[in-house]
């Protein structure tokens, strides 16, 4: 007789089967849904001390263990991650036909998912690249979409600039935000460059040139003081003159690095590492500017868009590994100074400087300025689109719900599940805007029914 089999769980493990381990599932993940359902219009969610209309935002601060509803999470992150835009219509949608499905769901689903998208290849509209005016009134027009309700068309002609900027389409990673907090939103501008702002100041740095025209930058990853070993140390001296000879190699070491950096040529030196009050003056003292501590993001963005490359060492210092660019200023915005690199020739950047009151409204601003950018950008890559607001979930579940009336069996359930559940995008915009549902959806059926879109 074989022995018993002892399953050890985890402390508050759930370890029912069967329907109840579904209705679980499907109950964990309707919690996600309402979590973002109010999400897909400019509604304002708030929970403890966040205030977000972003659902992305939502759920990447969702505490989720549930593992139905952690796969959820994770559907809609990875939509972010693609399309950065979506991720509360994924959800919903993902949420809503689960609660419609039957157990039996996997081939009927497929099916639907299959007929979904050839419908959707069918009515999309596709941009003519030849017509730059009418393909710009579009990308704007698609852009608004993604942003926040407060001057879209101002933010969607500067998100249009910046991603067309180059011949070629600019990378997301190229293009940085800025948040400055002061002046009105409209006072916001796109920088055509590297923009960061001031890092810590040292003694001297008032005294060295804040604009080069044409300058070389060096970009380092190496200190530019004296500073304490980290580790154990010990030196044995017996006379005055062994423990002076000791500073005056650390001195030595310090300088000649200065000296070789000033031979360079260079006129901008960037550190990811302090300066130090003497590398400060000595470049002061020799009209130079340098900056210490420079994030190495900001390193990474400035060497991709002014060429050269991030030496660990100045003893290889040479015009080959120097950075370029046509301006290099540092100028006041709001309570802040900014550094700029701007005509940079290897490659094309830009930079948003967002100013506004609340920082909170500020980072709201900046989520959707990087959905419209990812909009943007996927549109001109596919060169199709279909219609917003819900036209196109309406136009589909009119196609399936025909389609299931031709086919018989437990599919035809099905496929109509699915259908209906394609109507929680329209009926969540109706409830969040506060319209009738039940008379909007109705209107829309008649609509599609007509032939209408």
């Amino acid at each position: 007789m074989m022995p018993t089999p002892v399953i050890l769980l985890k402390e508050a493990t759930d370890s029912s089967q069967g329907i109840l381990q579904l209705v679980s599932n499907i109950s964990a993940c309707q919690v996600i849904a309402e979590a973002v359902r109010t999400t897909l219009v400019p509604t304002a969610w708030t929970r403890k001390a966040t205030i977000s209309n972003d659902g992305a935002t939502i759920l990447k601060l969702l505490d989720v263990v549930h593992p139905a509803a952690k796969t959820l999470v994770d559907t809609a992150k990875s939509q972010d991650a693609e399309v950065r835009d979506g991720t509360t219509s994924v959800t919903l949608l993902a949420a809503e036909i689960l609660k419609f499905a039957p157990q039996i769901i996997i081939q009927a689903f497929c099916t639907a998912t299959q007929l979904a998208i050839n419908k959707i290849k069918e009515i999309a509209v596709t941009v003519k690249k030849q017509d730059k005016v009418e393909q710009r009134k579009l990308l704007e027009k698609c852009a608004m979409t993604a942003l926040s309700s407060q001057q879209k068309a101002f933010f969607a002609k500067m998100v249009v600039d910046a991603v067309m900027m180059p011949e070629d389409l600019l990378q997301l990673k190229m293009i940085g935000i800025k948040k400055v907090q002061g002046e009105a939103l409209e006072e916001s501008q796109l920088v055509g460059g590297v923009a960061f702002k001031k890092t810590f100041s040292y003694a001297g740095f008032e005294m060295q040139p804040k604009k080069y025209n044409n300058p070389m930058i060096t970009l380092l990853n190496a200190e530019l003081e004296l500073k304490a070993e980290k580790d154990n140390a010990e030196i044995r001296v017996r006379t005055v003159e062994d423990y002076q000879a000791i500073v005056d190699a650390e001195w030595n070491i310090l300088y000649d690095k200065l000296e070789k950096i000033y031979n360079s040529g260079a006129k901008v030196v960037l550190s990811k590492f302090p300066t130090g009050d003497v590398a400060t003056q000595y470049f002061a003292n020799r009209n130079m500017f340098c900056a210490g501590r420079v994030p190495e993001g900001h390193l990474n963005r400035t060497m991709m868009a002014c060429g050269g490359s991030i030496q660990t060492s100045v003893n290889a210092l040479s015009a080959d590994v120097l950075s370029r660019c046509q301006l290099f200023e540092e100028t006041q915005i709001g309570g802040e100074r900014y550094s700029f690199f701007t005509g940079c020739p290897k490659a094309k950047t830009c930079t948003f400087i967002l100013h506004g009151g609340a920082e909170q409204f500020m980072v709201d601003t900046e989520q959707s300025l990087h959905d419209a950018i990812m909009i943007v950008i996927r549109t001109i890559k596919n060169d199709s689109v279909v219609a917003g607001g819900g036209a196109i979930e309406m136009e589909l579940s009119k196609y399936l719900w025909d389609y299931s009336r031709t086919i018989p069996g437990k599919q035809q359930l099905l496929i109509r599940a699915y259908a209906k559940a394609l109507e929680v995008i329209p009926r969540q915009l109706c409830d969040s805007a506060g319209f009738d549902a039940i008379n909007i959806l109705n209107k829309l059926w008649t609509r599609h029914a007509q032939g209408g879109m």
